[in-house]
């Protein structure tokens, strides 16, 4: 895959932040550096970045897709009530990754875990603090 300027400039963009954002978001991002960029380069550059494995395409569960410049195996959590999507201090389990065929005849070649829950934010705003109500707190 050659690097265009398009494309190097959404990876930094991606890189810069921690906040998942949506082909749209990405896409206002990037225009403030490359004015007369179109919404089509940018989604057509997110695919090919994904498909390349440079970056996460994260397919979560009622919500747009969302776009991750951390290639690394590692989980999300999101907000069951903004959506707020944030990297979550887990260990990725490593028996999960171990290639296999399982009973149906599928080559297993990885997973996805998406943890949900309530944000911190969102908790603070309902009134709800108490732990044991709201669950674990959100790690950022």
């Amino acid at each position: 895959m050659r690097m265009t300027c398009q494309r190097r400039v959404i990876l930094e963009e991606l890189r810069g932040v921690c906040t998942h954002p949506t082909a749209d978001q990405v896409y206002e991002m990037v225009r403030r550096r490359l004015p007369r960029v179109s919404l089509a380069t940018v989604y057509r550059n997110l695919e090919t970045l994904s498909d390349c494995g440079i970056i996460q395409k994260l397919e979560m569960s009622g919500t747009q897709r969302r776009y991750d410049g951390n290639p690394a195996t590692h989980y999300h959590t999101r907000c069951l009530v903004c959506g707020r999507v944030a990297d979550i201090s887990v260990e990725p389990c490593r028996l999960l990754e171990v290639p296999c065929i399982d009973s149906n005849g599928f080559h297993i070649r990885g997973h996805r875990l998406e943890f949900i829950g309530v944000c911190r934010d969102c908790r603070e705003a309902e009134g709800s603090t108490d732990r044991t109500e709201a669950g674990p707190p959100c790690i950022s």
